[in-house]
């Protein structure tokens, strides 16, 4: 084990110990403790565990926090995610993926990349409202704007607040176009608003599947739906309407990336047509809560991961360069690529030209535009 990997070992331990002096796994979490937040000058912490008597904890129910923030649609500047616009109505994600990158957003806010992730869920009320007001600029010109950019828009939260919901209404009033990006079956509860909006060619979502493995999903992505379920949703939008299709990500050697064939072909069988996947990276807290899951859930197999996940990043487990970072290098990032463009072909994926409709954009109660 090389320096750097000692040290972290170390980070790892000693944050672990900040949060859970048993050492007991917290089922239905994926990360099990806070990494430190690199924006706090001060964090309390379990420097010496013995030594603290009064010191209690106990398993921490998810905290929905309403927020009123200014602006709701973002500008995406990375090349890689194949997006202009995103909009997320929540910040946080019950569903705590361990290797999700929205993790270190939630540093800015003031949390923990890790448990506070999952736990604390900022809740953007006014999000609607705010999505209103953007598309009332008369410079919007209906660039396609991505639902799930970040968070998972249909995450446990959106059975309280339904923003989701209104974000998809007033896009269908406007005729917007939109893209979505799911784990969770819930985004059936707008099969209707959808199928309008499909009937329009302004919307087409898809379907995160990472594993049909359900030990290792249960793990991975605690709080998200069954891959037959995500089957089932894929099946049930198509059939009315709606243009599906199935996200890929991440992949990483040594646990999922076997199963891409199998991903592909029962996601075709069930109407999707359009694919896209990620390499596994684990930049800033996320190295540390994924090293971390990865050793106490598969410490049979846990080296031999990590090292793949480093060999095909030039010796990292992270690179930050535009058009490598999601894709990876090497060996092992080539034969994934490899069977993804093959799978694909095979199944016909990706085979249509179709695009979202930009040109039936209208503000209510005014002219359509023409672009």
């Amino acid at each position: 084990m090389n320096n750097k990997l000692k040290q972290d070992h170390y980070k790892v331990k000693a944050a672990s110990q900040q949060s859970s002096g048993s050492g007991n796994y917290t089922s239905g979490r994926g990360a099990q403790f806070n990494t430190p937040n690199r924006f706090l000058k001060n964090e309390k912490t379990k420097e010496h565990i013995e030594a603290i008597d009064d010191w209690e904890e106990t398993a921490q129910p998810t905290q929905y926090i309403e927020v009123q923030p200014k602006t709701i649609v973002n500008k995406v500047e990375s090349p890689d995610v194949g997006m202009s616009y995103s909009m997320n109505p929540y910040a946080g994600c019950e569903h705590g993926c361990i290797y999700c990158y929205a993790r270190n957003v939630h540093e800015y806010w003031g949390y923990s990349a890790g448990l506070d992730f999952e736990q604390k869920i900022l809740v953007k009320k006014n999000a609607p409202q705010l999505l209103r007001k953007f598309l009332m600029h008369p410079k919007w010109d209906a660039t396609p704007i991505m639902l799930s950019g970040n968070t998972d828009c249909y995450q446990p939260a959106e059975q309280t607040y339904r923003l989701t919901r209104g974000l998809l209404e007033v896009c269908n009033e406007f005729n917007q176009p939109v893209g979505i990006l799911t784990k969770n079956a819930w985004i059936l509860k707008d099969k209707d608003v959808l199928q309008e909006m499909g009937k329009k060619n302004i919307v087409s979502a898809m379907v995160s599947i990472t594993s049909f493995n359900e030990d290792l999903r249960r793990t991975m992505e605690p709080r998200t739906t069954t891959a037959k379920q995500k089957l089932k949703v894929i099946n049930e939008l198509s059939s009315a309407g709606v243009r599906m299709g199935i996200m890929m990500g991440p992949m990483i050697p040594g646990l999922n990336e076997h199963e891409m064939q199998r991903i592909m072909k029962a996601s075709a069988d069930n109407g999707a047509t359009f694919t896209a996947y990620t390499f596994i990276r684990l930049n800033g807290a996320i190295k540390l809560l994924f090293h971390d899951w990865l050793y106490k859930n598969f410490p049979d197999r846990a080296d031999k991961v990590w090292h793949l996940v480093e060999q095909s990043h030039n010796g990292k487990v992270n690179d930050t360069r535009w058009g490598v970072r999601m894709r990876g290098e090497g060996s092992i990032a080539q034969l994934v690529a490899q069977q993804y463009k093959k799978y694909g072909k095979l199944y016909g994926m990706n085979a249509e030209d179709w695009s979202l409709d930009r040109r039936q954009f209208r503000v209510p109660g005014g002219q359509g535009r023409l672009f």
